[in-house]
């Protein structure tokens, strides 16, 4: 139970440190209500991976929403932060329809993208959706860990700890902003949701925190006991030099192979079919994604490993 209680406290004081914490407080946002039209969301399919926290999310759009659907990946980009359009590009390259308006009452989409590394612009996005009143879900599950984000600047974010925040699986993280988060039904509240759990555990009527605690769940304490390190390590390394180790070592391998410098830490390459195969002769673990060759560079990578696996790859990229 001591090991429970570490995981726990440690979670509470380096949370803030990576840009991830229950309760925000921000600017004040609007939603899409007293609109006569149909309230939109436009929806990223692959984005919702924080299966128990985006559907308090989705499940509390005012009803009538319509949906925007994606069946493949896709990166949103808003054009110059302008009243309306946006883009929403698949990994193709082509475009599909989609649009912020006022009657669009939420934009999900993840900082970046599982399948081949894509960042999408933030700072657009959150110009476009500011000024329509559109609340934007940031999936950060790829980005937290080594991008810096500003989680404030949007109404709610998600995070799964097992990437790039180093943990076990079941860990997550989410965040909500202040102005947002009562228009949120905690579907998923139980005796964790309490502001005083073990007073709150009895008795009815069921009685939440009255912050973003109400949105919490019973934790997987195993999992936190292994996210709890991890989180002490990151955050005494920093953001900004994850973000620096991590691009520099993708770049340096980009560079190896003649492609251009890129802005993310991902890498994905068009490669000969055998390629996964050597790779594993080579000590080297990467996987495939959308069909292309997917390498990720993290606190734990060197110059070694970039060099190692550039030799590999060499002659090998078609």
């Amino acid at each position: 139970m001591r090991q429970v209680r570490s995981a726990r406290r440690a979670r509470a004081l380096t949370a803030l440190s990576v840009g991830l914490v229950v309760a925000l407080t921000g600017g004040t946002v609007s939603g899409c209500a007293n609109s006569d039209s149909t309230p939109q969301v436009l929806a990223d399919k692959g984005t919702p991976y924080i299966n128990q926290m985006v559907p308090k999310i989705t499940a509390s759009v005012t009803d009538g929403a319509v949906g925007v659907p994606v069946d493949k990946p896709v990166t949103v980009t808003a054009q110059g932060g302008v009243l309306g359009p946006i883009t929403l590009t698949d990994e193709a390259g082509e475009e599909l329809p989609g649009e912020i308006t006022a009657q669009t009452a939420l934009v999900a989409v993840s900082a970046v993208q599982s399948a081949d590394g894509r960042l999408a612009d933030l700072d657009a996005l959150d110009a476009a959706a500011g000024a329509t009143g559109t609340r934007v879900l940031l999936d950060l599950t790829q980005a937290a860990g080594w991008l810096p984000v500003d989680a404030s600047r949007f109404a709610y974010t998600v995070c799964g700890g097992y990437k790039w925040l180093l943990a076990p699986r079941g860990t997550c993280f989410f965040t909500v902003r202040a102005d947002a988060a009562d228009d949120l039904v905690p579907h998923s509240a139980g005796w964790y949701a309490g502001a005083h759990p073990w007073d709150s555990i009895y008795g009815s009527p069921l009685r939440l925190a009255t912050d973003a605690r109400r949105f919490d769940i019973s934790p997987a304490w195993h999992s936190w006991v292994g996210q709890a390190p991890a989180l002490d390590l990151l955050t005494e390394i920093g953001v900004p030099a994850l973000h620096e180790h991590a691009l520099g070592l993708a770049n340096d391998f980009r560079a190896r192979l003649s492609l251009p410098p890129g802005d993310s830490a991902i890498v994905t390459l068009a490669t000969a079919p055998d390629i996964e195969t050597r790779l594993r002769q080579g000590g080297i673990a990467a996987g495939m994604r959308a069909g292309r060759l997917r390498l990720a560079f993290h606190v734990n990578n060197t110059a070694d490993d970039v060099a190692r696996a550039a030799a590999v790859l060499a002659g090998h990229v078609t």
